[in-house]
């Protein structure tokens, strides 16, 4: 990923602790290649555990990287459908609208190391959805 695609707080975090981000990025690097799985399934892997988790910076990034990796809407779309029965119906759909929402940011706007403003309605869909629980 191009450090202008990072996202702005990550950089900062980066920045002003370098010895702690570089340890990060070799755990995550070590995590990756230390098992059988391909890249896609990692891919889709990591995509999943930020679903479950609720965790929307997480899915935000990974829908990004997932997109980089040409994976397709569909097997995203199937990710958050496997979510369901795990993680309840309204986690996978805030999970659907972050990915919806980021990947129609990425196509949008110019990347610049932040992250585009949310449209107002997409926050507050999910916004919605989260309180459904």
């Amino acid at each position: 990923m191009a450090k202008k695609d990072i996202p702005q707080p990550f950089q900062d975090f980066t920045r002003d602790f370098p010895a702690v981000a570089k340890a990060y990025e070799a755990l995550g690097s070590a995590a990756h290649d230390a098992g059988p799985l391909d890249d896609r399934t990692r891919r889709l892997v990591k995509l999943a555990i930020a679903v479950g988790g609720r965790l929307e910076g997480a899915v935000r990034a990974q829908a990004r990287i997932a997109r980089a990796a040409k994976i397709s809407d569909a097997e995203l779309d199937h990710v958050v459908l496997l979510a369901i029965t795990t993680s309840g119906l309204p986690s996978a759909i805030s999970a659907r609208t972050w990915i919806r929402d980021e990947l129609a940011t990425t196509k949008r706007a110019p990347a610049r190391g932040r992250a585009a403003p949310r449209p107002a309605k997409a926050r507050a869909a999910a916004v919605r959805v989260g309180r459904a629980r």
